[in-house]
């Protein structure tokens, strides 16, 4: 599984021009499952971004989580962080999950967020999103788990 990290002060999610997931200050997190991810790669992904120091101490050294400062997080769904760049001009695709496997990561994921923090909201699989944000900082870390990363 990857996660993209952003450190937001404000994130949205539209669909056909209606708001289906918005934060204030929080992460906005792009999250990508590939193949041969399983339940196990999206609940360590999870514990790490929701433990995860990317908001400053009253010092002003990056030692709080978004769990410690009570931010929200908005979770989209996002295929194209598994593209395969490496060659050519055109991305491929091929390490990404099977989109229903995608989907079934997603949700599970989405399930278990709510489970451990309180402010969850999504994007929309599968649906063409209008994302906006705010990045703080600008912010922004790229976390992975799972069989490609080992």
């Amino acid at each position: 599984m990857i996660g993209l990290l952003q450190r937001v002060m404000a994130a949205q999610v539209v669909v056909d021009g209606a708001v289906v997931g918005a934060i204030d200050g929080g992460l906005m997190v792009l999250v990508c499952a590939e193949k041969g991810d399983t339940e196990r790669d999206a609940d360590a992904l999870l514990a790490k971004l929701l433990s995860y120091r990317v908001f400053s101490d009253d010092a002003g050294k990056m030692n709080r989580s978004v769990a410690d400062v009570a931010g929200g997080l908005l979770l989209v769904p996002q295929f194209t962080l598994a593209a395969d760049t490496r060659s050519g001009t055109r991305p491929s695709f091929s390490p990404a999950a099977a989109p229903a496997d995608g989907k079934r990561l997603f949700d599970h994921f989405v399930q278990q967020a709510r489970g451990r923090h309180a402010v969850v909201e999504t994007g929309r699989f599968g649906a063409d999103m209008k994302v906006t944000l705010t990045n703080d900082g600008p912010v922004t870390f790229w976390l992975q788990t799972g069989p490609s990363n080992q």
